[in-house]
């Protein structure tokens, strides 16, 4: 179920003093499968762009297209929408109002052409995702939860309706480490088995280690639209534009200045690992590194960790002697 904006616009309050152009004239296809990650800095139209998409609001100019047919058209079927596309808003907490999580979270459901056993089935596997116990928490108020859990509570009624396109907009955002990591596995888990997601995020970090595709927004315009190692791949593009550079990435460029022969497509924990994991296990002669080996050749070693009985006149490093020559260290 691809979906595709075709020179979409939106003006918030159009005529006024108030008037903002959050989106303009833009283009984007969304394949089925894919796991899709969108930055930019605050105000670039990431929150109207996933609204747009959900049907929640309507373009001033363009067409969004769902398997070709455009969502605002007259003779389109809106409960297929609802049905099929799945919306975690920002903040999603604040739309908790049911007197027990078991019906808040089932309150998607209620129109859905379902068994009774089936939405139930359906809402205790959501909050198992979530990491709730659905007997201890069912008859319990959603109200009574600290911040996390209720946005934990939120996702699992987004879930519970088993979406075919999952959108969330900053999801991880407040959830403990813990938790946004199982969260972000389990987003893993549902894109390999067929969920579409498109992701709004400032976290670069998650961004990149789940998404096969980053989408920048600038001004309400597409600016990079890729790969995610090939969008992370350009350093000084994303510093330039503010949209946040993953950690991992931050690493590999750092060591790639120092000489290490890392591929600037590393965006991944465990690429980074690997490179690292494999350059140890060199040979220490011909390293010049900051993890040479302490038994290495004194000239054949350029480090941090060179060894205190090594020659002054071959080490350059922040470790040298204290009684080296001062010409003798750069430090």
């Amino acid at each position: 179920m691809p979906v595709e904006l075709r020179n979409v616009s939106f003006t918030y309050a159009p005529g006024t003093p108030y008037e903002a152009q959050a989106v303009d004239d833009l283009s984007l296809t969304v394949c089925d499968g894919e796991f899709v990650g969108v930055m930019g800095k605050t105000g670039c139209g990431k929150s109207t762009l996933i609204q747009l998409i959900a049907g929640l609001i309507s373009p001033s100019r363009g067409q969004i297209l769902m398997d070709g047919e455009d969502i605002n058209g007259r003779h389109f079927d809106r409960d297929r929408l609802r049905r099929e596309v799945g919306v975690v808003v920002q903040f999603p907490e604040i739309q908790l109002f049911e007197t027990t999580v078991r019906r808040d979270v089932s309150f998607g459901l209620r129109y859905f052409k379902w068994t009774e056993e089936e939405k139930e089935a359906s809402v205790r596997q959501a909050l198992g995702w979530m990491d709730f116990d659905y007997d201890a928490v069912k008859d319990l108020s959603p109200l009574g939860f600290s911040g996390g859990e209720k946005r934990r509570l939120a996702i699992a009624g987004v879930l519970a309706a088993r979406p075919r396109i999952l959108i969330l907009d900053e999801p991880v955002a407040g959830l403990d480490p813990l938790g946004r990591e199982a969260f972000l596995r389990l987003l893993g888990e549902l894109n390999r088995n067929g969920t579409t997601i498109l992701m709004v995020s400032h976290n670069a970090d998650a961004l990149a280690e789940y998404a096969d595709r980053i989408v920048i927004l600038k001004d309400g315009r597409l600016l990079r639209d890729g790969p995610t190692a090939e969008v992370f791949a350009d350093y000084d593009a994303l510093r330039a534009n503010g949209a946040g550079v993953c950690q991992v990435r931050e690493a590999a460029e750092a060591l790639r200045r120092r000489g290490w022969k890392i591929p600037a497509g590393t965006v991944r924990y465990g690429q980074l690992l690997e490179y690292v994991s494999a350059r140890k296990r060199q040979p220490a002669a011909g390293r010049n590194c900051a993890g040479a080996r302490e038994d290495a050749p004194a000239d054949s070693r350029n480090c941090a960790d060179a060894r205190e009985d090594a020659p002054a006149d071959s080490r350059n490093c922040a470790d040298a002697r204290k009684d080296a020559p001062a010409g003798r260290c750069l430090l």
